[in-house]
């Protein structure tokens, strides 16, 4: 059995890494790891994630309060107990700021789907909760309707939460998304549409995440429902909205024309571009 001492060790170790890759700026983020029915190991506020050692955790019982530490908890700290008292399968969260997600969160838009398969299996169609003042209550229960279905999620204006059954876990979502952000980045440099995982192949994805027990909203929808990119050629991105099938119209033939001559406006501009030099 792993001791706590050790879960320390991971929770510096996992600090080191975020600094590290430019996910937590100062003493941003936080980390957490749940130890028991009513006590959760969390880093301390105001500290340099990657400067962590494993006397400055502290350790908080599922209502906040905290416990044992030299230092002071996160305030932040009521969100990843929101998420674990909603999902008792999950012992760590992870909340940071990687540049290319947080860029995804501060302009309220979402990553589309089947796009590429690593990100299709580990985080799948991402949310996006509203905004509200870090540290509240307020803030912690934003992200309660995406933590059923999700393990990675935007927070608007602010960052990124992920949480798993270790911490280890926890940080390869958020390096997932980020990537997947950044890439997705680089594509639209490209000026050309995104090309997508067919949906019978996306499904194929789907069974397979779910033997491996990682959630996603789009379990039970129908094939033809698995898959977004938007409704602009060549977009990268498109605002959160109602979850396919849940009831929102169906794209009719006027909206399918529309795509069509979108994609013919760009084509013909950039046939036009190639001409005049």
């Amino acid at each position: 059995m792993i001791t706590e001492h050790k879960i320390k060790e991971q929770i510096c170790e996992i600090g080191r890494r975020v600094y590290a890759k430019g996910f937590a700026a100062a003493n941003d983020g936080n980390i957490s790891y749940r130890v028991g029915d009513n006590e959760v190991l969390c880093s301390p506020t105001m500290i340099c994630k990657g400067f962590m050692n494993p006397d400055d955790i502290c350790a908080v019982d599922l209502e906040g309060k905290q416990i044992a530490g030299k230092r002071k908890r996160t305030s932040e700290i009521l969100l990843h107990l929101e998420i674990m008292k909603h999902r008792p399968d999950v012992r760590a969260v992870v909340h940071c700021h990687p540049p290319h997600a947080t860029a995804y969160a501060i302009t309220g838009r979402v990553p589309p789907t089947c796009i590429i398969p690593e990100s299709e299996v580990f985080i799948g169609k991402v949310a996006l909760a509203p905004y509200q003042t870090p540290g509240t209550q307020a803030f912690a229960e934003a992200v309660l309707p995406f933590v059923k279905n999700h393990n990675t999620i935007l927070l608007a204006n602010h960052g990124i939460a992920c949480w798993a059954d270790t911490v280890t876990h926890a940080e390869w979502y958020a390096e997932v998304v980020d990537n997947y952000c950044h890439t997705l980045m680089l594509a639209a440099q490209l000026g050309a549409p995104l090309t997508q995982i067919p949906p019978d192949k996306a499904r194929d994805l789907l069974a397979l995440k779910k033997r491996m027990g990682l959630p996603d909203v789009r379990l039970d929808m129908r094939e033809c429902e698995l898959c977004d990119t938007g409704d602009i050629p060549g977009t990268i991105a498109l605002p959160p909205g109602p979850c396919a099938g849940s009831g929102g119209p169906a794209a009719g033939g006027a909206e399918v024309e529309s795509v069509v001559q979108a994609v013919t406006d760009a084509v013909m501009k950039a046939l036009a571009r190639g001409a005049g030099r």
